[in-house]
């Protein structure tokens, strides 16, 4: 059994629908970052102390808040998620104007309000101070970016600078509407969610690689044909493998997301976007970004009288 057994889809001439399509993302994307919602970094990147709370005995976000109140921690998000019992409690401090620790403070909350015989009990916590919050900032945003830088260099050695370029157009592409995705949704930006978006980059590029591939083994075989077709032929061969390797890697990024819990369940979304977006990008984004350089350059043409 082969899905799209022979096809022979008109992917370039469909390419200034897609930069619409690409370029209506993009805008509602940075809309949402700079006027709507912007991005809602986690206590990893600005400091703070996460809590996950068990309780023997049902209780409500009400009752929690009212428990952080009583101690001078009015400001504590609090959030169900997994079981009926389970919460997550967010603290954007790390230490209180006393001195005392935001950890204490919430265990002593949590032994007032429910005593001290298990009824309440932490699973994990997670304490970042704010000088560390910024330096994982920085360390985020250096690790795209020399992803970004590498993978240039990687391309222009195994290819050529043309597809490079091509590649990390289309892979800053991936990341931006992925971004602006996260914003829209409202998902919190943790070090998991930048663990999420480095492997975005990679999946994205590893696409892009096999048709570039493809087209560079194309030129040698088809020397005669035009090289707007020598692309539409290599995108289409290679269009079975994107969509089967995609389409089971969504799949599973599904039931981990139905499945996996609350603390998972962001790591899978932010896949899952990113992987419809690097797949939609490797098909209609990668190879016409590819041709808009070459013909920019002289380079296709080049490659046509050479073939004739």
């Amino acid at each position: 059994m082969r899905l799209f057994r022979n096809a022979k889809f008109d992917v370039l001439g469909s390419r200034r629908r897609a930069y619409i399509l690409s370029g209506f993302a993009i805008v509602i994307g940075i809309f949402s970052i700079t006027v709507h919602k912007g991005l809602r970094f986690g206590v990893d990147f600005t400091g703070g102390t996460l809590f996950e709370v068990e309780f023997s005995q049902p209780t409500s976000v009400g009752a929690l808040r009212d428990a952080m109140s009583a101690t001078g921690l009015e400001n504590a998000q609090i959030q169900q998620f997994g079981a009926s019992n389970d919460y997550l409690i967010r603290v954007p401090l790390f230490e209180q104007e006393s001195g005392e620790s935001v950890v204490e403070s919430v265990r002593s909350a949590l032994t007032q309000a429910y005593g001290a015989d298990g009824e309440a009990w932490t699973s994990r916590t997670d304490a970042v101070g704010p000088r560390v919050g910024r330096e994982l900032q920085r360390g985020a945003f250096l690790a795209i970016l020399i992803s970004f830088a590498l993978t240039l260099v990687y391309l222009a050695f195994r290819f050529e600078w043309r597809f490079g370029v091509a590649a990390i157009i289309a892979t800053a592409h991936d990341i931006l509407i992925t971004f602006g995705f996260i914003s829209l949704f409202n998902v919190e930006i943790t070090l998991t969610t930048v663990a999420a978006i480095l492997t975005i980059v990679g999946y994205s590029l590893n696409d892009t690689i096999v048709v570039f591939d493809r087209i560079r083994e194309n030129i040698r075989k088809y020397r005669k044909d035009a090289y707007v077709d020598l692309l539409n032929r290599s995108v289409n061969e290679t269009l079975p493998r994107t969509v089967l390797t995609s389409g089971t890697t969504v799949m599973t990024l599904l039931a981990l997301f139905v499945l996996g819990g609350q603390v998972v369940r962001p790591f899978a979304l932010v896949l899952i976007l990113g992987v419809v977006i690097g797949t939609f990008s490797s098909i209609f984004v990668a190879s016409p970004v590819l041709l808009e350089i070459e013909n920019r350059s002289g380079h296709a043409t080049e490659t046509a009288k050479k073939s004739r």
